[in-house]
């Protein structure tokens, strides 16, 4: 008995011997189980969309598949990280690179900069706007990529006032312009909405309402027990007589933008660009007098990009006390009669145009 006390002392002393690391499990088969993080997946990609030594359709299902990855802000924040946005954007302006593949990657960079100012910002480091300008010309001969052309372009300007400011250096409203009378009415259609967007005045009240009411313009009051301090990323823009928070503030977020109301403010610069560059008159013609569109011109007005446009003039006239020019504000009122009979008056327009009726008696009365 005291012998067999004596082993079972010696034998429970100590840690337990620790089971030796297998060296039969595969790599491959882990990562199948548990699956590859975005960012490898993201790299092996892109590696696979900048190899031209591979089959078009595998560069082009790479590239689909690193959309699909970038649609998770995180990982659109990740370009720059990864260093990714520079090949990206050769892959546009290489010479090999076919439609297609050019097409996908419009796509990925329209996808990667919506909404996200973190983003905007590192692409347009780039100076990429005269590139992306480029794709809407005439001669580019795919309407889907002069359609995704507007995609990207329209991702990077909302809501970002650097941007637009590189619209103009690049003769940016030109080219929007030009695009108004686009073969293809869907890229009119976006164009259109495009300009409504970047016209619409925006204010910090507006951002505000939607975010933290802690982070609205600094109050002329003295600090209450419950102020807090601000800890802001260190990329996103820091006027003086900020309001103290304790939220973090991360330029991906549209939070980041009450720092500084002026970097998201593009209403004014468009409504100048409209009435400078004669975008108003094009807008007006464009549905008083539609340029035919389809391969074979067979084709002549349309109800969707008929009601954008009004919205544009709407925002216009009524939201930025806009004036248009007398000789295009016969011609409107013209339209609005002739509009008004077809589809019964100002309630049909209404209906037609997407508005209630008191914005359509607005609307009617600054043509007056």
């Amino acid at each position: 008995m005291e012998s067999l006390l004596r082993w079972g002392i010696e034998h429970s002393a100590g840690q337990p011997a620790q089971p030796a690391p297998r060296l039969d499990l595969d790599p491959g088969i882990i990562d199948a189980i548990l699956g590859k993080p975005d960012a490898e997946l993201m790299k092996e990609a892109l590696a696979i969309a900048l190899d031209e030594s591979k089959d078009e359709d595998d560069r082009i299902q790479a590239l689909d598949d690193f959309e699909m990855l970038i649609e998770s802000i995180d990982n659109a924040n990740d370009l720059e990280k990864l260093k990714m946005w520079e090949p990206i954007h050769k892959l546009l302006i290489s010479p090999t690179s076919t439609d297609g593949i050019k097409r996908q990657v419009l796509w990925i960079i329209g996808t990667a900069v919506q909404n996200n100012p973190s983003a905007q910002t590192s692409y347009l480091a780039l100076s990429p706007l005269p590139t992306l300008l480029s794709f809407l010309s005439p001669s580019v001969p795919s309407e889907k990529t002069r359609s995704k052309a507007v995609y990207a372009i329209s991702g990077l300007l909302k809501h970002n006032a650097h941007a637009v400011r590189q619209l103009a250096e690049s003769n940016g409203w030109e080219s929007l312009k030009g695009a108004l009378e686009d073969s293809d009415i869907s890229v009119r259609r976006k164009v259109a909405f495009l300009l409504n967007a970047l016209l619409i005045p925006n204010s910090t009240a507006d951002l505000t309402s939607q975010t933290q009411p802690s982070l609205a313009a600094p109050s002329t009051s003295a600090p209450t027990s419950t102020s807090t301090s601000l800890v802001v990323h260190p990329t996103a823009a820091q006027p003086e007589n900020v309001p103290q928070t304790q939220n973090v503030v991360h330029p991906n977020s549209h939070m980041s933008m009450l720092l500084d109301p002026t970097s998201y403010s593009t209403s004014e610069a468009t409504r100048a660009a409209l009435e400078e560059h004669g975008i108003l008159n094009a807008l007006v013609d464009g549905v008083v007098s539609p340029v035919p569109y389809g391969p074979d011109g067979e084709s002549e007005g349309d109800h969707d990009f008929e009601e954008k446009t009004m919205s544009v003039l709407k925002t216009y006239l009524t939201s930025c006390n806009g004036k248009l020019p007398e000789d295009r504000k016969k011609v409107l009122s013209g339209f609005f009669a002739s509009q008004g009979e077809k589809f019964g008056g100002e309630k049909g327009l209404a209906e037609r145009w997407g508005m209630t009726g008191d914005e359509v008696g607005e609307l009617k009365k600054a043509l007056a």
